[in-house]
């Protein structure tokens, strides 16, 4: 089975943070935590960065590494090293996503996330530091 490494941005903004939903592929209309694929001979953390510019227009900031999800698709393995973000510049547009909106901890349960970012959101149904 293929693996394919992505990076996801977890973007806090005071104590709420950007999720965006998916608008394409088997996902399509699911919530995700916005990032991308891991380009060879790119850091995980240039790869996050150059992903949500591309993605959603903002510049970010990484704060800290957050966890790394091993998920297991149908056709592939996933590796998702998730990072807690924050936004210092750009103007959020939307390039690979129908919606995004900032939510609390307490509202992450409320929505149908891909299968995969149910574990983050498991990691930080248990932080203190969002």
């Amino acid at each position: 089975m293929k693996t394919i490494e992505v990076v996801a941005a977890i973007i806090k903004q005071d104590d709420k943070i950007l999720v965006t939903r998916r608008g394409y592929g088997e996902f399509a209309d699911m919530w995700e935590f916005p990032g991308g694929k891991v380009e060879p001979h790119e850091t995980r953390e240039a790869a996050l960065i150059r992903e949500i510019k591309e993605e959603l227009e903002l510049d970010i900031t990484i704060s800290q590494y957050l966890t790394t999800i091993d998920y297991d698709y149908p056709t592939f393995h996933l590796t998702m090293h998730c990072f807690i973000s924050n936004i210092v510049g750009g103007e959020l547009r939307l390039n690979a996503h129908n919606d995004a909106k900032w939510i609390t901890i307490d509202e992450l349960d409320s929505l149908p996330w891909v299968p995969a970012d149910v574990l983050v959101v498991n990691e930080l149904k248990g932080l203190s530091c969002i």
